[in-house]
């Protein structure tokens, strides 16, 4: 499958299991997506994404949002969508 780079982690929230991702593209709920870094690497659709503590469908680009992550992630890890 395909992967197109759409953004990098800045932060992880590690109690409530959530990254800070700082968005190239844009990324929609229910999108498949591949976190890789040094010591990450997993898969998994997006479920739960967030703006300024508001819910959100749809991330664009340059938008920092807070997406419900299933594995710990790290800063400068990478952000793939699989298409």
């Amino acid at each position: 499958m395909a992967e197109k780079e759409i953004g990098r982690v800045t932060h992880y929230f590690s109690r409530i299991s959530v990254a800070g991702i700082k968005l190239t593209d844009t990324l929609c709920e229910g999108d498949t997506i591949h976190i890789v870094g040094q010591t990450t690497d997993f898969t998994q659709e997006v479920r739960s994404m967030e703006l300024d503590n508001e819910p959100i469908t749809e991330g664009q680009p340059d938008q920092e949002i807070g997406l419900k992550v299933h594995e710990r992630v790290r800063s400068k890890d990478r952000v793939y969508k699989v298409e």
